[in-house]
């Protein structure tokens, strides 16, 4: 009787996880529905020969990461809807916001994840639908948040041939250069043009793509991660800021708050930087408009006197973000690009702005996609 019970129970195991495993298999794809709508929220200057800088502030959601098709029928209306009020050009530099490559981490999974009420949710149903990733990668990490580092890293090759295979198709479809937000990854690097995943650390990084959706440079490493991404995100001080040459003139990459920071604008000064380009991300629906609580990271430039809580979120960024701020900066011209969307509890605020001559030009409506865009 014992040897027949423990038969039964063995099958039913191996039922239970031969069930598991057909599970983790399958892939349905849900109903989509989305937005393609986008508004020109601020155009400054006159048409010229000289370019513009062209940022696109999306209105993304998780479903709209299930597929890489999915992703580039919304960025590729939002770039035709640019190209249709003439806003693109051979030396159109487009800039799209911090992580916008990061949730590719998403990508091609089940519908149980992307209708999750939380984060954490989701993330389960990432762990759930992929043991053998999940499981591989928290060996593998490094961060202080091992379970955060696991999620972001376990499909980072993929990751990161999705980011180059669509955000590279994208400057090459639209004829621009693409400054492609951001995407976290284990110690990125480009090599013989392609976008390649290592081991160690996670990095927060940018990379730029030319008209033929090569890689210009190598990835731009997030110097100053915030604070609760420093369990799992390492700091790139190490290495240096880099600067590209793009027919519009050089620019520099500065990814969120390391805006804040007038040494990297020094250094960007020292490579005869004529443009900056700022991929942005702020956590949550409100965050924009309520009290500034300090710099983000363990360091605070003693140039800077403000103190927290004595101006709003957005004013700080207004007021940090020393773009086109001589002596600090000698760029002519700069722009910030925020993500906005909903992802799952996690909402967002940022409103993107432009900088030239020392002047603001801000997107005072903080709802839906807008294109900012400035002529050089």
């Amino acid at each position: 009787m014992r040897k027949l019970l423990a038969l039964t129970l063995s099958m039913a195991l191996v039922a239970a996880l031969c069930a598991y495993l057909v599970w983790t298999q399958e892939r349905p794809v849900g109903h989509y529905l989305s937005d393609l709508r986008i508004n020109l929220a601020v155009d400054q200057g006159l048409p010229a020969d000289r370019g513009n800088l062209l940022g696109i502030q999306p209105e993304l959601f998780p479903a709209d990461y299930q597929s890489l098709e999915r992703l580039h029928l919304k960025l590729a209306a939002y770039l035709s809807k640019a190209r249709d009020q003439g806003l693109i050009n051979e030396k159109t530099i487009v800039v799209l916001p911090e992580h916008v490559g990061t949730w590719l981490m998403i990508s091609g999974e089940k519908n149980q994840l992307y209708q999750a009420a939380s984060l954490k949710e989701a993330m389960n149903w990432l762990s759930a639908s992929n043991p053998l990733l999940f499981l591989r990668a928290l060996i593998s990490a490094q961060g202080e948040n091992r379970m955060d580092d696991a999620h972001l890293r376990m499909k980072a090759s993929s990751m990161a041939r999705d980011y180059q295979v669509l955000f590279g198709g994208l400057a090459k479809e639209f004829g621009v250069t693409l400054v492609a937000g951001s995407i976290t990854l284990p110690n990125p690097s480009v090599s013989q043009g392609q976008l390649q995943v290592g081991h160690g650390a996670l990095y927060n990084t940018s990379l730029v793509f030319d008209r033929d959706g090569l890689p210009l440079g190598q990835p731009q490493r997030q110097l100053y991660p915030i604070f609760n991404e420093q369990a799992f995100i390492e700091s790139g001080k190490e290495r240096a800021i880099n600067v590209v040459d793009t027919p519009a003139g050089r620019l520099g990459v500065l990814i969120g708050s390391d805006s804040w920071y007038p040494d990297n604008y020094r250094k960007l000064n020292e490579q005869g930087a004529q443009l900056i380009a700022v991929p942005a991300f702020v956590v949550g629906r409100d965050a924009w408009d309520k009290p500034w609580r300090g710099f983000k990271s363990a360091s605070t430039p003693s140039e800077v006197s403000l103190k927290p809580e004595e101006l709003s979120e957005g004013e700080a960024w207004h007021r940090l973000s020393l773009i086109s701020r001589v002596p600090i900066s000698q760029a002519s011209a700069g722009i910030s690009v925020f993500l906005r969307g909903q992802f799952w509890d996690q909402g967002t605020s940022g409103q993107s702005f432009l900088s030239a001559n020392g002047e603001v030009f801000a997107n005072g409506n903080a709802r839906g996609a807008h294109l900012l865009n400035l002529w050089l």
